[in-house]
């Protein structure tokens, strides 16, 4: 049984930009009212304290008023999987642990956003992947994909693997994370028509990329500017029922 409301945001990849669209959505919800609150269940290859993790990025682009320890259950100074990550620093994780852990946010947020670590097949425990995660909690997926070259092929064996899974995909958003290179990616103007096609999922829009993702206005106008919201929104308020989740 679900239960809260909540939204996942799973990547295709490390380092596809899931911290700046969790904060861009997060913040774009907020400022039309919803009391939507953000989790890191695991972050690893750096400690809070240092402004550089997921959790201090999400709290400095939503403006939400939680110390980072709260937001991040489970801390890794190595840059590693949070399965070893883990097991370096002497901490056996579990999925029950993890969820138990978010209990709390679940409590004082009307919805949950809940960003991933890497892509859906990292391994988070010792019998998990996140995508294990992803099914434990119940929730649909938002995916966040690179634009540029190779990003079709990562992006259809990600959507295909929550297919296998059965669980609901809102849709997928590509994120600009690095700033224009002076080399053209002439691939990068027809990859949101091909994951579509190829796909059969809705690409909601891509990111541009941002100087400072720190600035919760900031992120607000850029997502509100070119994500299509609508589909988020319709997850989150539970359009999609328990039946499509596989057991």
């Amino acid at each position: 049984m679900q239960e809260y409301r909540g939204l996942f945001v799973a990547g295709t990849d490390t380092g596809v930009g899931k911290t700046v669209v969790t904060a861009a959505v997060a913040a774009a919800l907020r400022a039309e009212g919803c009391r939507a609150g953000v989790w890191k269940p695991v972050q690893s290859g750096v400690l809070i304290g240092s402004g550089e993790t997921d959790a201090e990025r999400l709290l400095q682009g939503t403006g939400i008023g939680e110390r980072p320890e709260e937001i991040a259950s489970y801390t890794f100074a190595d840059p590693l999987a949070p399965a070893l990550a883990a097991k370096l620093a002497g901490v056996r994780l579990t999925l029950d642990t993890v969820v138990d852990a978010g209990r709390p946010l679940m409590a004082r947020y009307d919805a949950l956003l809940v960003e991933g670590a890497g892509g859906l097949a990292v391994p988070l425990t010792d019998d998990a992947m996140v995508v294990d995660l992803i099914g434990r909690l119940r929730l649909p997926v938002l995916l966040v994909a690179r634009p540029g070259l190779g990003t079709v092929n990562h992006t259809l064996l990600s959507v295909s693997m929550l297919r296998g899974r059965g669980i609901p995909l809102a849709g997928v958003v590509l994120c600009d994370g690095e700033p224009p290179a002076a080399g053209h990616d002439p691939s990068v103007v027809h990859n949101a028509e091909l994951i579509g096609h190829y796909g059969g999922v809705k690409v909601l829009g891509t990111l541009p990329h941002l100087r400072d993702t720190s600035r919760r206005e900031e992120l607000v106008r850029a997502v509100s500017e070119t994500v299509d919201l609508g589909p988020i929104r319709q997850a989150i308020a539970g359009t999609f029922g328990e039946e499509h989740f596989n057991e």
